[in-house]
């Protein structure tokens, strides 16, 4: 609050003062005054309004100063009454009492709202598992009898499971903590268990899959992890090249971390594009002009791993390689309590 704009909004008083100032000092010549009462009486005039008016200004000034910067260290600006002092004048009353019946308002839209929006998700999860028991009833007749199918239908059935399966995962993963559970699993499973899902894609693309020294313990969600390496390892068969093409999976172990990666000799990423991936719907080139994406896959997979507190980079030269890297950081608290 600054000492001039609070001057230009008591203008009014200010030049109010001053007329009856001058009405004093005139008043006072009318009736002969000596001029050292006139003065004397002036100066009182003078000494009874500037400390009032600085009295509010510091009062005012003071509490507007607490309130901004109560709100820029809050993450929840809205919170900002719950640490405030009670003001002590009644211009801050009111505007303390407008932000009290503001702040109400907008808690009961927000909860009418969430809870419409937990309705609508508690629905679509409903809905993607009906309707994985169809697709999986398809699955088992095509398995029973792998020559009545076209490959092709096949090929568009797994991508509706991709799908579905990813509108779910994209679902959860606001309320992460409620469905992951964080323990020790060897890599070398959740690599199988991806492989294995994918076997057909890798096969039917002639993608040579490497699989390189992973037997490490890593502390994480097996199910949500199998999820993460399966869209990275769909998105390695996507940009695949034409000829000659290979995804390597290897790990290493540093000091405090477990750092697993994704190798493949594909048509790479541009390197203005490569900063957006993990942007939400975000598809760069070569999702709008090889293969129809929705920008959703690595989103969600950055998402997933900042829940689980792992660390997810990139790496990419077009024509040559891209390089996912999965960092596991070792949990000390876990080794103590296991």
């Amino acid at each position: 609050m600054k000492l001039l704009s609070y001057l230009k909004d008591k203008l009014y008083a200010i030049i109010l003062w001053i007329i009856f100032f001058f009405f004093s000092f005139l008043l006072l010549l009318a009736f002969r005054c000596s001029k050292e009462l006139i003065i004397a009486i002036l100066c009182l005039h003078f000494l009874l309004f500037l400390p009032l008016l600085l009295i509010d200004y510091f009062r005012k000034r003071n509490f507007y100063q607490h309130l901004f910067l109560h709100i820029q260290q809050l993450d929840k600006s809205y919170l900002v009454l719950e640490t405030i002092d009670a003001p002590n004048f009644y211009e801050g009353e009111l505007l303390v009492q407008i932000l009290y019946e503001m702040n109400k308002s907008m808690c009961e839209n927000v909860n009418i709202y969430q809870n419409q929006m937990n309705n609508f998700k508690e629905y679509i999860e409903m809905w993607i598992h009906e309707i994985k028991i169809p697709l999986a009833s398809i699955n088992l007749m095509n398995h029973n009898h792998p020559n009545q199918y076209d490959k092709k239908m096949v090929y568009q059935l797994k991508r509706i499971e991709d799908s579905v399966e990813q509108v779910l995962y994209y679902v959860r993963a606001e309320n992460a903590e409620k469905d992951y559970l964080i323990q020790e699993v060897c890599l070398d499973k959740i690599v199988a268990q991806v492989a294995l899902k994918n076997k057909d894609d890798l096969l039917e693309n002639k993608i040579d899959l490497r699989v390189e020294n992973t037997n490490f313990l890593v502390s994480t969600d097996s199910k949500w992890m199998v999820f993460i390496l399966n869209q990275i390892l769909n998105n390695s068969i996507k940009y695949k090249k034409e000829t000659s093409s290979y995804v390597s999976i290897c790990a290493k172990e540093d000091d405090n971390c477990i750092i697993v990666t994704i190798l493949d000799n594909g048509i790479g990423i541009l390197a203005t594009d490569l900063p957006l991936v993990f942007e939400k719907s975000f598809t760069g080139k070569n999702g709008r002009s090889k293969i129809k994406s929705t920008g959703m896959g690595l989103f969600i997979v950055k998402s997933m791993c900042e829940k689980l507190g792992h660390q997810i980079t990139i790496e990419s030269k077009v024509g040559e390689y891209t390089k996912v890297s999965l960092i596991f950081y070792k949990n000390s608290y876990f080794d103590v309590i296991k």
